[in-house]
């Protein structure tokens, strides 16, 4: 088993702490510069890119507006193919369908495919707790798994992780966990694959259930796509008798044309390569080919109150390519455990509080903070989300929902108070202009000159020393821009005043 992200702290206390491993640091950097530099190029050699953006965006789009229509017309596909669909509300109801599936077949494991959606709903726990083992065969996964390790990429999972360390984790727990690793391992990422490769080549023979996700479900003929590039997702998705597939409802899409257009931007996006090297589609079952039993497990948990809101909707577009996590400056340097959750980075900092809600945990509460607001991630996704503006807008959230559950208003609540107070007047703006500047000639006494030539505040004291400790606080200016107007008849003459000053 892997370990959870259950206890977390907030964000800025998790990111301290990973700012202090200088080897995370440097495997982030080079992992994160590694993959910038090959999206770059394979992005840089389509003349249309910005309209293939465009594109991906109606598509989702039109995908979000017309929701219950595509959903039901993709049951009506896969139950015509042979699928069996389930709805599951909620992570706790996904689980009973698979384990409920996986028990009727008398298996004690399975064997899964790379998916985002199953970490979420935290299926792995759900199995376990019910005797089956739930065997990660997605490489990066797999070292995860085995080392009682936690996700910190969404296609990398094992990014902060360097070759030795993977090699002392494959040297230590394979053979907990079945074939051993060979005595003579290297840290040489040929070797390492091989190692792999014959630690799950048992459990692919063995297993006769498989649990997947998929990138995209197509409406029209209720086919069912993933992507990778070991192969490890295809072995799951042919070999064993019976395939269940965890699917998030937004993951649907229109027709097969649609999935052309996501199957241009989702490898160039992700891995930065033109093509997958294996993108596997499946249409229900197939006699005699493949599995014989097909379940699709269709994933509310959540996504239903995002499409509810008209600013945070447009995280449903995410295609889970992590292209804004390799830009994002925030994510190279503190990795993706400080954000607590199996989305980290900034899709992450605004799908896990829509999906959680606000209000009630603080770990939750902190992430649309964990962001420079760069806008860095909007530029790279290949679906145009407007990561910055919901990151913004989740701020205000969290502000207001605190505001409505506390009977005493914090101290910037009192201070924004005061302020509509004064400027929603202009004889009470006056006055407070009055006294600013008068605070500024007594502050201008103990003010220190910053870099760019301006005079800012020193320590301050009480509740604003928190605020004021990252900011730079000006000194207010002794003379307001409407007294100086007022003297120099609109800046057409200079006062007396003012050529003293000067």
């Amino acid at each position: 088993m892997s370990g959870t992200f259950l206890g977390t702290p907030s964000f800025p206390a998790a990111a301290r702490t990973a700012l202090g491993d200088s080897q995370l640091r440097r495997n982030l950097a080079h992992a994160t510069g590694t993959i910038r530099t090959k999206r770059a190029g394979v992005v840089g050699e389509v003349d249309d890119w910005e309209q293939l953006r465009l594109a991906g965006e109606a598509i989702k789009n039109r995908v979000l507006r017309h929701l219950p229509d595509y959903l039901e017309q993709l049951e009506a596909s896969l139950t015509a193919a042979g699928a069996t669909v389930h709805w599951a509300r909620d992570a706790e109801e996904a689980n009973r369908i698979v384990v409920s599936i996986a028990r009727g077949h008398g298996t004690d494991e399975v064997v899964k495919v790379k998916s985002m959606a199953t970490q979420e709903i935290e299926l792995n726990d759900a199995l376990e707790a019910a005797g089956i083992h739930a065997w990660e065969t997605d490489l990066a996964e797999l070292i995860v798994q085995l080392g009682d390790d936690l996700p910190s990429h969404i296609l990398v999972p094992a990014i902060h992780r360097n070759r030795a360390e993977i090699r002392e984790i494959f040297l230590r727990e394979m053979g907990r966990a079945g074939r051993g690793a060979p005595d003579d391992l290297t840290d040489e990422p040929a070797m390492l694959a091989a190692a792999a490769r014959a630690h799950l080549r048992e459990k692919f023979l063995r297993a006769k259930v498989a649990v997947s996700g998929a990138n995209f479900a197509v409406a029209e003929s209720g086919t069912l796509t993933v992507v990778e590039s070991e192969g490890n997702g295809r072995m799951c998705l042919t070999l064993p008798e019976v395939l269940v597939s965890v699917v998030g409802i937004e993951k649907v899409l229109p027709t097969f044309a649609d999935l052309d257009v996501m199957l241009q931007l989702l490898p160039r996006s992700s891995t930065g390569e033109r093509m997958n090297p294996y993108t596997s589609t499946w249409t229900g079952v197939t006699p005699g080919d493949g599995p014989q039993e097909v379940h699709v497990v269709l994933l509310d948990n959540g996504r239903t109150d995002v499409l509810a809101d008209p600013t945070g909707r447009q995280a449903l577009r995410c295609i889970r390519c992590s292209a804004c996590l390799n830009v994002c400056p925030v994510y190279e340097r503190t990795g993706g455990h400080a954000y607590g959750s199996v989305y980290p980075g900034p899709i992450g900092a605004i799908l896990t509080p829509q999906l959680r809600g606000v209000g009630t945990d603080p770990q939750t509460d902190s992430l649309p903070y964990a962001s420079s607001l760069c806008g860095a991630c909007f530029e790279v996704c290949p679906v145009r989300i407007d990561i910055p503006e919901v990151l913004v807008h989740l701020r205000a959230e969290v502000v207001e929902a605190h505001k409505a559950a506390s009977r005493v208003p914090s101290v910037q609540d009192m201070a924004m108070t005061a302020s509509s107070w004064a400027l929603s007047s202009a004889s009470r703006t006056g006055a407070a202009e009055r006294v600013a500047g008068l605070a500024g000639r007594v502050a201008s006494r103990f003010a220190r000159h910053a870099p760019g030539g301006r005079d800012v505040l020193g320590a301050l004291p009480g509740p604003a020393a928190a605020w004021a400790d990252s900011r730079d606080v000006p000194v207010p200016a002794e003379q307001s821009f409407r007294e100086w107007w007022a003297e120099t008849d609109g800046g057409r003459s200079r006062s007396i005043d003012t050529e003293e000053r000067s």
